[in-house]
């Protein structure tokens, strides 16, 4: 079997809506792996926890796990747990948890690099809902606005 080699990894939690994956960033104890267990809740597969390695396929980002830890999340106070996965998903989000929205209609998306591809990237929104609008967000896109 021919694998694509890992070209970057990410100190981050990744999951999966359907085909378009978040990866979720932040410092140790930010609220990486409770965003992605909620995402989980609504119906998202994890992709990678803790670890998330970039592969390129046609210029485009997809992330993967390490073998060893495919299906395992850490819950903080309950330990490691399987929950649904998926081997591989393209890359289309970041959810940065080290930074907070500030705006309650930001202007325009804020975008990242990850491994040279310009990424869309939210900040943390610290709302009961945030995990609901990812969730939508990845699943049917951003609503245009005219210019």
């Amino acid at each position: 079997m021919n694998e694509t080699p890992v070209t970057a990894q990410y100190h981050a939690t990744t999951v999966a809506v359907d085909e378009a994956a978040v990866m979720i960033s932040g410092p140790s104890g930010s609220g990486k792996s409770a965003l992605a267990l909620e995402l989980i809740g609504l119906g998202a597969q994890l992709v990678a926890d803790d670890l998330s390695q970039i592969v390129m396929e046609d210029e485009i980002p997809f992330v993967i796990a390490p073998p060893e830890m495919q299906g395992l999340i850490e819950a903080r106070g309950v330990g490691l747990i399987n929950v649904p996965h998926c081997p591989k998903a393209r890359l289309q989000l970041v959810v940065d948890m080290g930074q907070i929205e500030m705006s309650r209609l930001p202007a325009s998306p804020a975008f990242t690099e990850v491994n040279g591809c310009a990424i869309e990237c939210l900040f943390r929104v610290d709302a009961p809902y945030f995990a609901i609008a990812v969730f939508n967000l990845l699943r049917h896109g951003r609503h245009a606005t005219a210019e």
